[in-house]
């Protein structure tokens, strides 16, 4: 079974994840309906960071290169420049409140310059 290229599918899963939990506002300008599936995405992503939570997909990534024989990340292009966005080295505490507060500042202004529009 191809567990690497798998893992490696996953890893970008994530990035478009974290993506759409910070910018995925942006899409609701064009397209309200959207908010239906970015709000949640939304608040996982916040409280992941706020709760020092581990995501499912982490999981997921990490059991699939266990099961490919890696117990790192390999040196290809994901593993080489994609996981560092992921999984920043330094990673505190205090780095996920700042991130779970910029995402949810980020989301806050979107959605209320939404708002304010559709009420004209």
């Amino acid at each position: 079974m191809p567990w690497g290229p798998l893992a490696d599918i996953v890893v970008i899963v994530h990035l478009a994840f974290l993506l759409f939990v910070v910018a995925g506002g942006l899409l609701v300008l064009r397209w309200r309906g959207v908010a239906w599936l970015h709000l949640p995405a939304a608040i996982w992503g916040v409280l992941t960071e706020f709760l020092h939570l581990i995501c499912p997909l982490t999981y997921l990534e990490d059991r699939l290169r266990s099961l490919a024989g890696s117990a790192g990340y390999s040196g290809d292009f994901i593993g080489h420049y994609l996981l560092p966005i992921i999984y920043p080295p330094g990673l505190t505490p205090q780095i996920q409140m700042i991130l779970g507060s910029l995402a949810l500042i980020i989301n806050i202004a979107i959605y209320s310059w939404v708002w304010r529009h559709r009420r004209r």
